[in-house]
């Protein structure tokens, strides 16, 4: 690419294009002129190319005249080549068949030379095969004469005459593999036959080791299964023999059901059967301190796997998960069973073979714990939602005032809930398998807790007398009062609940710890998020109990106007009923929750004070303008009847009625400090003051 734009003739510049634009390797024309067209019109395009296609020819002319000399020494050069090429064409094609001849015969030779030698090899293998088959003649009439039963049974050391049998049996199988099978046939019948009587003297020899009792015997037997590759044979063995006859005995149905411990006591005497039968052969090879033959593993191919079977045959009722009681008892005992079995007898091989065994495997999948679960959750959320969709009634609550002092909820919704979440992790209900559906559950429950607090504020209304009313009122506003302190306890109960979650983990992890943490944390969360909500209500039922009293201050004008009564100097009744409900619940409460009473009170009498001082205004613009009316009709009227106005003698009705709201406010006022509230906390009531003073001063 470099070469063709160093020989390419340079465009003009002011061409509309570049001579580079030719030379790329993805150029395509239509991309050419859409590109271009933006510099000029087609016409100037094709004048431009007209103009650089005469440079083209130019430089072609120039280059052809530049090198016209070589081109014509190239043409001269080439005179005669053909003829020399020719004249290569013999003697190329003898040399040709000359290397195909080398070739074809060295392929004959080294044919005939692999012919030869496996010739030799079959004649080799053939001798061998004949010297093996003189071996397996000697083997087997040596072996005849050692296994013969009159020499046997007449030996005093019968495992001596198993060892040295032992050495001429492997002897015997090496010989047998080494012959041809076409050499082989009644010598091979015959083997088969001697090695299975061996196998059967090697194990009537090796039970009664076992049944002796005789550890340095069955060493030297199992060292003889080990030699014979029978390693297989000796665990059939044990499982047969030793093992099923007495599992039989123990695992069936009438053990299970007849026996008080039931399944439990199963276990156990299947663990006396490890700890007595099979002590021996446990203590020969499986322990690293005492091994003292290696390659057995009769915890797992003799012993598990028969009890498996049988457990499957015999009372697989055990799996059956309909009676959640039931089945967690069976379970849990299973489990310790396994884990004395893995504590008391494995070591790291053993456990490794045991837990990956396939019908280790399936056992532990026959217990179908997400049924279990299944019924334990419709249990549990069953009895809570119960309880949480009851409608909201004087019935939800559980005892009396004395209950906020305590530990205990005061609402049954509450005890509902944390009863529950200790029951799920029970050791009669909880299971660490299912670990992670508990902890579910139990932020589940926190939930539905959460969300009924909610839906609680909803209080049945009731159409009857002002008594029942007030009544409902006050019951209501105990009910608010006991959810906040039940909010407040289940909060700081939770930390506890944690540390009991935090104890059922097997495995002390970190991570896992963080997480618990986390989770429960924001359920805490959510769960203090509900007090202002509760708190709010709380002041709106205290300020609905009062501030219909306050609304009788309307109701003021119309007891003096008119009516000649004397300058008050005494608060309105209205006053003081509109505190009552304030002292009553500061009565109720004070002992028990004093910090929180005080806050709610001073919250409830600032609401209260701020409706006050509207209603007060209302009266007091309402005076203002009916006394304007009033000097303006007595002006109109005096002019028309030509009598001077006179000066008003005594104190008017509307000072009277600005008298009796001062005394009123100032009452109101008392009334507080008698609550022991700071009357610089509750907002609006320097304003409420002030508004009366400053009417009274006009």
């Amino acid at each position: 690419m470099s070469n063709n734009n160093n020989t390419l003739p340079k465009a003009p510049k002011d061409l509309c294009f570049s001579e580079l634009d030719f030379v790329q390797e993805n150029f395509d024309v239509d991309a050419f002129l859409q590109d271009h067209r933006k510099n000029g019109k087609l016409e100037t395009m094709r004048d431009d190319l007209g103009m650089y296609l005469k440079l083209l020819r130019s430089a072609m002319i120039d280059l052809i005249n530049r090198d016209y000399t070589d081109f014509v020494n190239l043409s001269s050069n080439l005179i005669g080549l053909d003829k020399a090429i020719n004249e290569l064409q013999v003697p190329l094609g003898q040399l040709r068949e000359e290397v195909m001849q080398v070739r074809q015969a060295l392929d004959d030779e080294i044919a005939t030379i692999s012919t030869n030698l496996n010739n030799n090899l079959k004649i080799r293998e053939r001798k061998q095969s004949l010297r093996s088959l003189q071996h397996v003649y000697k083997s087997l009439k040596k072996l005849s004469s050692i296994l013969s039963m009159k020499t046997f049974m007449e030996h005093r050391t019968k495992i001596d005459v198993l060892e040295q049998a032992a050495i001429e049996l492997n002897q015997l199988k090496f010989h047998m593999s080494k012959c041809k099978s076409d050499i082989l046939d009644d010598q091979e019948k015959e083997g088969r036959e001697i090695e299975n009587l061996y196998v059967t003297y090697l194990n009537e020899l090796f039970l009664a080791c076992i049944q002796e009792k005789n550890s340095n015997l069955a060493i030297r037997c199992l060292r003889i299964y080990l030699t014979l590759d029978k390693i297989a044979n000796a665990e059939e063995l044990v499982r047969y023999e030793l093992v099923r006859p007495l599992v039989y005995n123990v695992i069936n149905e009438e053990n299970l059901q007849s026996d008080p411990l039931g399944l439990h006591n199963i276990y156990q005497r299947l663990l006396d059967i490890l700890n007595v039968e099979l002590k021996q052969l446990l203590d020969i090879t499986l322990y690293p301190d005492r091994i003292s033959v290696k390659g057995f593993n009769f915890l797992v191919n003799s012993f598990w796997i028969e009890v498996e079977e049988k457990i499957e045959q015999y009372i697989k009722s055990i799996f059956a998960p309909g009676d959640p009681v039931l089945f967690h008892k069976r379970y849990t005992a299973t489990l310790e069973f396994l884990t004395k079995l893995e504590t008391e007898y494995g070591t790291r091989k053993t456990l490794a073979a045991l837990k990956n065994h396939p019908q280790y495997k399936d056992f532990l999948k026959k217990w179908n714990l997400p049924v279990y679960f299944q019924i334990r959750f419709q249990e549990i959320a069953g009895l809570v939602e119960t309880v949480l969709v009851e409608s909201i009634s004087p019935d939800s609550i559980k005892g009396s005032l004395a209950l906020l002092t305590q530990t205990n909820f005061s609402l049954y919704a509450t005890c509902a809930v944390w009863d529950n979440l200790l029951r799920i992790w029970d050791d009669d209900i909880y299971l660490y398998q299912l670990f992670h559906k508990f902890w579910k559950l139990s932020l589940q429950i926190c939930s539905r807790y959460q969300t009924w607090c909610f839906c609680s504020k909803v209080w049945p209304v009731i159409n009857e007398t002002n008594s029942s009313n007030n009544l409902v009122h006050s019951t209501r506003l105990n009910f608010l009062v006991y959810l906040y302190v039940d909010v407040e306890k289940l909060v700081n109960a939770l930390p506890s609940f944690l540390q009991i979650v935090q104890s059922k983990i097997t495995n002390k992890n970190v991570t896992i710890s963080k997480l618990l943490e986390d989770s429960l944390g924001e359920t805490s969360r959510n769960l203090t998020n509900l007090l202002p909500s509760i708190t709010k209500e709380i002041l709106n039922e205290l300020s609905e109990q009062c501030v219909i009293h306050l609304k009788q201050v309307s109701d003021i004008p119309r007891l003096f106007r008119r009516t000649k009564r004397d300058v008050p100097t005494k608060p309105c009744p209205y006053v003081k009923s509109a505190v009552v409900p304030l002292i009553n619940f500061l009565a109720d409460y004070s002992k028990i929750i004093p910090e929180t009473v005080n806050l709610w009170l001073e919250l409830t009498l600032s609401s209260l004070t701020e409706n006050y001082l509207l209603f007060v205004t209302d009266v007091l613009t309402s005076v203002q303008k009916t006394e304007e009316s009033l000097r303006r009709l007595k002006k109109i009227r005096d002019k028309s009847t030509g009598i001077l106005p006179s000066e008003p003698q005594g104190i008017s009705d509307d000072e009277k009625i600005r008298i009796q709201l001062k005394v009123d406010v100032n009452g109101y006022a008392n009334m507080i400090k008698d609550l022991n509230i700071s009357t610089v906390n509750i907002h609006h009531l320097q304003e409420l003051i002030n508004a009366v003073e400053a009417a009274i001063k006009k």
